[in-house]
């Protein structure tokens, strides 16, 4: 066989050589048939050499004719099959001769640029001639002759074959074909390497690597990894001379060496050993660029799963961390970018946890680039695993959204809210539980309701985002109720106030609605002028409800011109409807009917999601109730949270309880712990929901009787809610049970609760039965000694049985004075009164009760509390004198007893519903006691200063209510100089110590401090001038008036008041008229009167009475870093408005000259003072403010550093301090507490240790030596040390100029501060680089 084909190869080869002009057809017939002859010649196998070389050189002179046919003329044919089967009898010939070339040097490279051309028509695979390539293809690899390119200097083609190879190779291709794709490359780079062709690799690696890998890409990761040892050298020179130089590479992959690096180390991680430490060098690159790119190179190598780089290489991850923290924020925001894909690479490692650390550290950068940043960062990698994501990065993420830039809080809350939703979709699918911190995204949302800055997180957006944002859509009723139950776990009094507030909006725009309907029904029938301004101000109260008044106010017009009744019929249906599905069906079908194209179909989508009951439903109410029902079986989880909850929806959507009633029964039936709360749930759903009060009445008043007093109090509310026409009987005959449980001595507590309330809600019913239940309250209560049970303490009130049992019985009087449903009790409150003076005055009822001193204090308490209660109906009743026990309680022995009555003042005060002159207590408050007592009575009484002002301004304004100057809280200052005169403490005549007096007067003057202050009242200097003025016309008129209580104690009024003006002198150097001070200033009657006798001369001289003032103790350091904290007065000067400057210098001479003014006893006005007042004419203040249009801010807000939350200064957190005070100057630079002596550390250099010999220059050139020198000086406030600079010395008075790294500025005697020098080394080394690393 072998034989007849050898002779048929020659027969062609001659037959091919002879035809010149052969056409087509013959030619391909010749070809063919040698190319099948060809393949059935095997290479010569025996083992003999002569028979091998025999062999040989037969196949040499069989081939010849056929290869000179080939290189004389077939070469150069070009038609494609001719072409075809010629590269076929080529690499034919190839085989059958190897290892030695069949043709001639001179002939090769056209040989080979035929074959490369063949190969270049493999990506054709429908080709019929694609098997005949793809044998060609097989036949050189395996030969290996494409090496033979080499030999002949054929580099060009070697890259045109490489090329080829890139551009043809197929993902559909065989993967034979592919390998022998790459055994050809393999072999000519394992025979000579080259960069030319490690060029065309890379190329192909970087351009084809990027998305889905493509046949290309995985071809050159074959080639590398299949010849990486011959290629290892080259590719780390050409990397690592980027690295170290970029700029002297030549060669245009340099701009993707990163991409190259990243990519080699993918599929060779062995080649980059040398390669990968060098990017250190990058990472400490002063060019940003490079910088960036390397952070985000190195992030991905990281990141690489299973490949514990940063293990590996734990100097470079020590360098990728600190780029975390670099100066430049493009390289932070890079490095932010990489570590969700680290983490979830290994989030288990150790390198893992110091990224996420890192990452919690760039929550608080100081740039809100960075912070958004890893805001969008730290929840893509808690959705990306809620399981395992660390609680502390989710809690401060969430403080985020406080913070001080909106763009972050907004960013923030939209990745927040995703990633709640995932977590409850992860809930309801069992895959995880509820848990604490991620509940506490939607508690940290929900206080974005008081973010006065952002209008997308005011209340009125709110209910969107807790009806249709929070939750996923397909969310069970059931499985938002688990989460809403565990949320109030969790809830602060803020947090319920901030959903009340959401929730009473949509309840007071449902109302609206539904008044507004019943309107539009009755002008059908009768239209009027007074109609149409009642649905004008319906609008108007419905718009202010939404995010937009004006644009929803315009729309609202536009509603009620519609001619559709069925819009309104739709609109009706959704407020009646009141569970969730069925409402959501009628506001999509009404949604649906209107159209999307209708011109007002998003204000209709906004009304019908808030006329709807779309945040809770009746649904919510009876999945609640079931939760509550199966605790009964043994499981108490979240009990507590579930009344809670239930309570907050039924106070504002009572009739979601209808149909539910029943089961609420059978659980206040139980008798269980939560009763109080299903109790008081009842109480307020009674009038909405059908329930007899004789089918509850039983239980009702067994609670009454047996239950909690706080049982008691809603038993008795709830009756009253469903009394009706029968309510006198049922008070009446509840009351007379309660009187025998008295009699009976059982559960005496809860009967006591009980009376009280029904006094509260029946007098009539009470009053049968006063004498009876007054007596035994004073004689089996009151006068019984605390000694006979003096080891039977209450522990939770700390306090005696005996005295728990009396506070009770006070109570219970108390109410009888405090009915509701505005009923005037006709009963005599002397005798209480006088009960509540003994009390406050000897801690008891009566005289000759043995009784403990801690016992007093509660008593004391307990009384006080009482005279706040009656002092919204009985002020007029209420003398000076218990006024002035009462409010010294705020400086009661007992600490606890000053807390409980400031908070509780505090809280009256905030609902408005005690007179305004109690919150001088608060004064009190700042001096003389603990830090954290006088923080909060600094915070309570700046709250009640801002309140207060804006509303008197308010109603003066009004032309409805009219206002008066008592409406001020400036006025409070009367009723505090009242409280300093007859206080036992005042100084002696006699004392000469100014300290005393500045100690003694710190509660006025921190007062006074408050109430001109800019920054408590935001900045309205109108509000502060109008103080001012009124103050000062407070201390002229208390200077012509008497105490009518007691006249001797006159000049102790007149002292103060000289005091109190020589203070707001000592913070005014304006001097000017005084003509818009008040005209007329009312002073109480009970407690003032004319001055009858003449104006007698102070006892103390101009020069002593400025003496206290500047005596007052310093603070230490003005600039405390902590913004929490509020300055009384940071500017230097308190601008007046130059039309209402006043003369503060006002001379003996025209107060005289002022007394010849009428003074009269005047009525008593509507909202002036509870007593009648003396009228003392004074200066008029301009109560329509033309004296002052908006005067300029005193105060620039301090910034905030960058990584600060968003909060609000408030006085509770602040030093409002007596100001160091400098003559003719109002700088209030340094706060000071008049209450407590500020005792520093002993000083490193003050006070030159032990003064030498030296000179005065001496002293001066060393004081001078500072000048430039950084410091830390020492705040006694705080004992924190603050940075500074040293800019100025004054010889003269011995004081530098003290710059802060905040920018503040001040003057201080060195000598008598706590600092020390900042060392030149590392400390002020980092501080110039900002302390980041770079």
């Amino acid at each position: 066989m072998a034989e007849s084909a050898f002779q048929l190869v020659s027969e062609i080869g001659t037959q091919l050589g002879r035809q010149t002009r052969s056409g087509k057809d013959s030619l391909l017939k010749l070809l063919k048939q040698a190319a099948n002859a060809l393949s059935e010649i095997e290479q010569p196998s025996t083992s003999e050499a002569a028979r091998k070389l025999e062999a040989i050189k037969n196949l040499e002179v069989s081939t010849k004719p056929l290869r000179k046919a080939i290189v004389h003329g077939l070469l150069q044919h070009k038609d494609k099959e001719v072409r075809l089967l010629v590269a076929i009898c080529i690499s034919e010939i190839f085989r059958v001769m190897a290892p030695e070339p069949p043709f001639e040097d001179k002939y090769l490279r056209d040989i080979f640029k035929l074959i490369v051309s063949i190969f270049a028509e493999l990506a054709d695979t429908a080709s019929p001639h694609f098997s005949r390539r793809v044998k060609i293809l097989e036949t050189i690899a395996r030969c290996k002759c494409c090496v033979i390119m080499l030999d002949i200097d054929c580099n060009d083609l070697v890259l045109e074959t490489f090329n080829t190879f890139f551009s043809v190779v197929r993902e559909n291709h065989q993967r034979s074909l592919i390998n022998h794709i790459i055994s050809i490359m393999t072999h000519i780079i394992n025979e000579e390497a080259s960069q030319t062709l490690l060029d065309v690799i890379l190329r192909k690696l970087v351009k084809d690597g990027k998305g889905a890998p493509c046949a290309s890409y995985q071809l050159a990761v074959s080639i590398i990894q299949n010849c990486a040892e011959k290629l290892e050298p080259f590719i780390c020179g050409f990397l690592t001379n980027c690295i170290l130089d970029r700029d002297a590479v030549e060669n245009e992959l340099k701009e993707f060496y990163h991409e190259i690096i990243f990519q080699i180390f993918q599929c060779a991680p062995q080649m980059l050993l040398a390669v990968i430490p060098n990017l250190t060098h990058e990472l400490l690159t002063d060019q940003v660029d490079v910088r960036i790119k390397a952070v985000n190179l190195v992030g991905k190598l990281f990141a690489l799963p299973k490949r514990h780089v940063a293990q590996h290489y734990r100097d470079l991850f020590l360098e990728f961390l600190k780029r975390f923290s670099d100066k430049s924020v493009e390289v932070r925001v890079s490095a932010l970018q990489c570590v969700k894909a680290f983490y979830m690479a290994s989030p288990f490692g150790t390198e893992s946890h110091e990224v996420i650390t890192a990452l919690e550290d760039r929550l608080l950068d100081f740039d809100d680039k960075v912070r958004t940043q890893a805001v969008i960062v730290a929840c893509d990698l808690a959705r990306s695993n809620l399981k395992f994501v660390p609680p502390k990065l989710i809690s401060q993420t969430s403080e985020r959204l406080r913070d001080k830039k909106i763009i972050v809080r907004k960013k923030a809350f939209h990745k927040l809210i995703e990633v709640y939703r995932d977590y409850c979709n992860k809930c309801s699918e069992g895959h995880m539980t509820i848990s604490d911190h991620f509940e506490q995204i939607p508690c940290k949302i929900l206080m974005l309701c008081f973010d006065k800055d952002c209008k997308e997180f005011r209340s009125q957006n709110m209910e969107l985002v807790l009806a249709e944002d929070l939750f996923p859509v397909l969310l069970s009723v059931a499985e938002r109720t688990r989460h809403w139950i565990h949320l109030f776990s969790l809830f602060t009094p803020l947090h319920v106030k901030a959903l009340n507030s959401v929730l009473s909006q949509k309840r007071r725009l449902q109302k609206e609605m539904q008044s507004y309907l019943a309107l539009r029904e009755k002008e059908k029938e009768t239209s009027s002028e007074e109609m149409q301004k009642r649905i004008k101000t319906s609008f108007m109260k419905m718009a202010a409800l939404f995010p937009d008044p004006s644009k929803a106010e315009d729309s609202f017009h536009k509603l009620n011109q519609m001619k559709d009744n069925n819009v309104f019929n739709s609109l009706a249906l959704l407020l009646d409807e009141l569970k969730i599905a069925d409402a959501q069906t009628i506001r999509d079908k009404f949604l649906k009917t209107v159209g999307d194209r209708h011109p007002h179909f998003e204000f209709l989508s906004s009304l019908s999601s808030k006329c709807s009951h779309n945040i809770f439903g009746s649904e919510h109410i009876q999945c609640i109730l079931e939760h509550l029902s199966d605790n009964r079986y043994g499981t108490k989880l979240l009990e507590a949270s579930s009344a809670k909850l239930l309570l907050a929806i039924i106070s504002i959507f009572p009739s979601l309880l209808r149909g539910s009633e029943a089961q609420l029964r059978m659980l206040i039936e139980e008798n269980r712990k939560i009763n109080d709360k299903l109790i008081e749930v009842l109480a307020k759903a009674a009038p909405h929901i059908s329930v007899k009060l004789s089918d509850i009445y039983p239980i009702l008043e067994r609670v009454c009787r047996e239950g909690s007093r706080i049982e008691a109090k809603f038993s008795v509310a709830a009756i009253a809610a469903f009394g009706g026409v029968s309510e006198q009987f049922i008070f009446s005959k509840l009351c007379k049970d309660l009187v025998v449980s008295l009699h009976a001595g059982q559960n005496i507590p809860t009967v006591l609760q009980s009376l009280g309330c029904v006094a509260q809600y029946s007098v009539s019913a009470f009053e049968a039965q006063d004498g009876e239940i007054t007596s035994y309250i004073y004689e089996k209560i009151f006068r019984v000694d605390s000694s006979d049970n003096i080891n039977s303490y209450n522990d939770a009130s700390g306090c005696t049985s005996s005295c728990k049992l009396k506070i009770y019985g006070l109570k219970t009087l108390v109410k009888r004075f405090l009915p509701h449903r505005g009923t005037h009790a006709r009963r005599q409150i002397d005798e209480l009164l006088d009960i509540l003076s003994n009390m406050l005055q000897k801690g008891d009822a009566f005289d000759g009760i043995i009784t403990c001193e801690n016992d007093k204090a509660h008593m004391r308490l307990a009384a006080a509390k009482s005279v706040l209660q009656l002092s919204r109906r009985w002020d007029l009743h209420i003398s000076p004198e218990i006024f002035r026990f009462t409010i010294l309680v705020a400086k009661d022995s007992s600490l606890f007893v000053r807390r409980l009555f400031l908070d509780k003042m505090h809280k009256l005060l905030k609902e408005h519903v005690i007179p305004s002159r109690y919150a001088c207590a608060f004064a009190l408050g700042t001096s003389d006691c603990p830090k954290d007592l006088q923080d909060d009575s600094f915070k309570y009484m700046a709250e009640f200063i801002k309140e207060y002002s804006r509303e008197a301004r308010i109603r003066q304004s009004s032309s409805v209510q009219g206002g008066a100057i008592t409406d001020y809280p400036a006025y409070i200052v009367v009723f505090l100089i009242y409280f300093l005169a007859h206080d036992t403490g005042f100084p002696s005549e006699n004392c000469p110590e100014e300290e005393i007096y500045a100690q003694f007067c710190s509660p006025l003057f921190n007062l006074l401090e408050a109430l001109v202050n800019a920054t408590v009242v935001d900045g309205d200097m109108d509000l502060v001038n109008d103080a001012l003025l009124l103050l000062l016309s407070i201390f002229r008129a208390i200077k012509k008036a008497e105490d009518v209580v007691d006249a001797r104690n006159t000049p102790r009024l007149h002292i103060i008041a000289d005091f109190g003006f020589s203070f707001l002198k000592s913070l005014n150097h304006n001097d000017a008229s005084s003509a818009h001070a008040p005209a007329l200033i009312l002073l109480p009657s009970s407690f003032f009167r004319a001055y009858s006798g003449c104006l007698n001369q102070s006892p103390f001289n101009d020069c002593f009475i400025k003496k206290p003032i500047t005596a007052l103790p310093k603070r230490g350091r003005k600039c405390q870093e902590d913004n929490t904290k509020l300055a009384i007065i940071e500017s230097n000067t308190l601008y007046l408005a130059s039309s209402e400057k006043v003369d503060l210098s006002t001379t003996e001479v025209e107060t005289r000259k002022n007394m010849r003014q009428d003074i009269t006893v005047g009525h008593r006005q509507k909202q002036g003072v509870s007593s009648e007042s003396v009228r003392l004419r004074e200066c008029s203040i301009n109560h329509q403010h033309s004296a002052s249009k908006k005067s300029k801010r005193v105060l620039e807000k301090e910034p905030l550093s960058s990584c600060d939350s968003v909060t609000r200064l408030s006085l509770a957190e602040s030093h409002i301090s007596v100001q160091t005070l400098e003559r003719d100057a109002l700088s209030l630079k340094e706060n000071v507490r008049a209450s407590s002596n500020v005792v520093s550390d002993p000083p490193k250099y003050s006070k030159a240790e032990a003064k030498d010999t030296c000179s005065l220059n001496e002293s001066n050139n060393k004081s001078e030596t500072l000048i430039g020198q950084r410091i830390k000086v020492l705040s006694p406030i705080d004992r924190c040390f603050y940075s500074a600079v040293v800019d100025g010395y004054n010889s003269q008075n011995n004081t530098h100029k003290i710059t802060y790294d905040s920018g503040e500025v001040e003057v201080l005697s060195l000598e008598s501060e706590s600092w020390e020098t900042i060392s030149n080394s590392l400390l002020v080394e980092r501080w110039s680089k900002g302390n980041y690393w770079y």
